[in-house]
């Protein structure tokens, strides 16, 4: 089980590792704008087939949504902000050039977890769902929020 969890602790930080050298930081975008929108018709169908939908429950559900965007938004503004302070404060020098690293990180954490709650919803539609696949996803997102705290 640890191989396990050290390969995907690897895929997650080559992952972010990958966006900030080669530019993918765009494609990750996509996909966690696609898993946020899946995620929310998953959980509207989910909720729908229990009887359970609200609006009050949908509204909350695009304001998390909405909150998550917000932070996504805050990590690039800090990456920005890093970036200068790295390229125009005399004394401040780093042994590589800083592009990005907050926000590629950030933006695989909320994926990972909208994945998972794809995952959740697909349960409660009565889909049959590898439970391998369910740990995978969650020691993915452990395996970066290690590499964020590594970062404090």
């Amino acid at each position: 089980m640890n191989n396990v969890n050290e390969f995907k602790a690897a895929v997650a930080a080559g992952i972010a590792v990958l966006t900030t050298l080669w530019g993918w930081f765009g494609w990750l975008v996509v996909l966690f704008v696609a898993a946020m929108a899946a995620d929310y018709l998953t959980g509207t169908a989910a909720a729908m087939q229990k009887g359970k939908w609200s609006s009050k429950a949908a509204r909350d559900g695009i304001f998390h949504k909405v909150g998550s965007i917000v932070v996504v938004a805050v990590a690039g503004g800090a990456d920005l902000l890093i970036g200068m302070i790295c390229d125009h404060l005399p004394g401040v020098t780093l042994p590589f050039e800083y592009t990005v690293l907050l926000c590629p990180l950030v933006v695989v954490w909320y994926t990972l977890t909208e994945l998972g709650s794809i995952v959740e919803n697909a349960v409660s539609l009565g889909a049959p769902v590898p439970a391998w696949l369910q740990k995978a996803l969650s020691a993915a997102k452990d395996a970066v929020d290690k590499l964020g705290e590594e970062n404090d």
